[in-house]
């Protein structure tokens, strides 16, 4: 589910709070324990927006208990149907173990409250998407696919699902994008297959050996990487320098000199586009301009390795 750019990020916001020296990043060793968490967190995220997913969709069946137990039901109670929680795609999910035991191991049940989760069904129910479903008298397997995904477009754009999350995940709104994206592919892959859970899980050749290096590279040559910053900043001196204009700078330095797999033209540009998504708004020209002096720099003094073909960036 990570790919190499969000493990990028991942490294500069523990660089960053280890900046400002929050406590949990103290010395190498804290700072890798902190990464590690942030990236078990953003699995734990996709976790839960699934687990709260499916709670959603399954309360159509307490939503049919209530129909049917009027005194006077209407026709469209005695019609209505529970087939958003009882279909085959959905009950892929419920039914598979190792999602099932993910859940458990990590406690996410007991982060739903079952109020919320009635009234975020409340509020689907009453879209013209759901009871266009509702009313279909045969529903393919595409179809509760479709109303499915429009179920979590529906959830991610509501304040109360919203806040659900971030009451769990402070850093919701800076995993969203991936968690949505694993989301969407996770519901048009419906029904899944029992093992489907790993492709999503942490990868040790991403999360280790890429992330965790980058990571320990940066805060043990701290000051070398600055002393090869320093010296082109042309009319900049160092400490006016954003402190994450400045992480950046050094990151992208450590992969040019210790990962020969990257091609460093492929770690100037990923460094450029976290700029332009987390820094100032001159920031990618600035770091652009940077780095490719740097990058000149560096090749010609023989220290850039050789670059290899190396891993596809995602």
């Amino acid at each position: 589910m990570l790919s190499r750019r969000n493990v990028r990020i991942k490294v500069m916001q523990v660089l960053y709070a280890k900046n400002r020296e929050q406590e949990p990043t103290t010395g190498v060793k804290g700072a890798v324990k902190y990464y590690r968490r942030m990236v078990d967190d953003s699995f734990k995220l996709y976790l839960l927006n699934l687990l709260a997913f499916m709670r959603v969709a399954e309360y159509a069946r307490q939503d049919k208990i209530r129909k049917d137990g009027k005194l006077r039901p209407t026709e469209a109670d005695q019609e209505f149907s529970a087939k958003l929680a009882n279909n085959e795609a959905l009950q892929s999910l419920a039914k598979n173990f190792a999602l099932t035991n993910a859940h458990g191991r990590f406690g996410l049940g007991q982060h739903l409250d079952a109020d919320l989760i009635r009234k975020l069904y409340v509020g689907f129910s009453k879209t013209e998407a759901y009871k266009a479903y509702i009313n279909q008298a045969e529903s393919k397997e595409e179809d509760h696919r479709n109303i499915l995904l429009e179920l979590y477009r529906f959830l991610i754009n509501n304040e109360t699902f919203i806040s659900m999350m971030e009451d769990q995940f402070p850093l919701w709104m800076d995993d969203k994008s991936l968690v949505v994206g694993a989301m969407k592919k996770t519901i048009k892959s419906l029904p899944v297959e029992e093992d489907f859970l790993e492709t999503y899980e942490p990868q040790d050749e991403t999360i280790s050996e890429f992330g965790q290096e980058l990571l320990e590279k940066v805060v043990d040559a701290d000051k070398e990487l600055l002393g090869i910053v320093e010296p082109n900043l042309k009319n900049w001196d160092a400490e006016r320098v954003a402190i994450l204009d400045m992480i950046i700078l050094k990151m992208a330095i450590a992969e040019f000199l210790y990962f020969s797999s990257i091609p460093s033209k492929v770690t100037l540009n990923e460094f450029v586009e976290v700029a332009k998504l987390y820094s100032t708004d001159k920031s990618k020209d600035f770091i652009n301009g940077v780095l490719d002096r740097l990058l000149k720099q560096l090749t010609e003094q023989g220290l850039v390795q050789k670059k290899g073909r190396g891993l596809k960036e995602e």
